[in-house]
């Protein structure tokens, strides 16, 4: 991986920020990601992460933490202590030079021996696993590092309104290629660069509870927001 995503959040730390991200899946065409908008403030960011950070408690982990902001609310503004993980070398160098005091460069599915109060997967965590069959070998990993009275905030989108079709009938078109219509894969170019496609995945309530629920967790609906996305809680059964 050339680390486009982790380039640019340094670039922008260091003062170096020129141009935007841009993004692309294969059901979006390519869209930019302002760089300011990682490093936003709690007023700037929406409801739905709002309301996760102000249910966090005790101990945290959170995970692909990108450039730090939820980190930084937590530990600076509510005082909590907070571990910040990310496969992103540079984006966790971004996140100490913020002055992060726990930011660790690692895959969440190598961590283990640590319990945690709070568990972020925010701006679309829950994806990170990639594919639906993933999702309980990843979930599994995260109920490892719950504490006994813990919880789980993270918030998704269900996409299937991409695949509506315009007639009156109301149906849905959905791809054959895929085994479940929210996985997507997602391409990211930096200044001149593309980085090698990788899988993403938007997750719909339901099969996320359905999910949670095989795998030991009490899933809760939260918060709707105003576009097919949601914040859940998952505690253990």
């Amino acid at each position: 991986m050339k680390d486009l995503f982790g380039k640019a959040i340094l670039d922008y730390q260091l003062g170096n920020y020129t141009e935007d991200i841009k993004t692309e899946t294969s059901i979006s065409e390519e869209d930019d990601l302002p760089l300011p908008y990682l490093f936003r403030s709690f007023k700037e960011m929406p409801q739905l992460e709002q309301k996760a950070l102000q249910l966090a408690k005790g101990k945290v982990l959170d995970v692909g933490c990108g450039a730090g902001s939820h980190s930084l609310y937590l530990q600076d503004e509510k005082k909590l202590a907070v571990t910040s993980v990310d496969i992103s070398p540079n984006a966790i160098e971004a996140c100490k030079l913020r002055g992060l005091k726990d930011a660790r460069f690692l895959d969440i599915m190598t961590l283990e021996n640590e319990k945690f109060d709070t568990i972020l997967l925010l701006m679309n965590g829950a994806g990170m696993c990639g594919r639906l069959d993933k999702l309980g070998e990843f979930l599994l990993k995260i109920k490892s590092l719950v504490a006994e009275y813990g919880q789980v905030l993270l918030d998704s989108s269900d996409i299937i309104y991409m695949f509506e079709d315009d007639e009156e009938d109301g149906g849905v078109w959905i791809p054959a290629d895929k085994d479940y219509y929210g996985e997507v894969d997602y391409i990211v170019r930096y200044k001149g660069e593309t980085e090698p496609a990788f899988d993403w995945m938007y997750i719909d309530y339901n099969t996320l509870k359905k999910a949670a629920e095989y795998n030991g967790f009490t899933c809760e609906l939260i918060l709707e927001g105003e576009h097919y996305d949601y914040l859940a809680k998952l505690t253990l059964a």
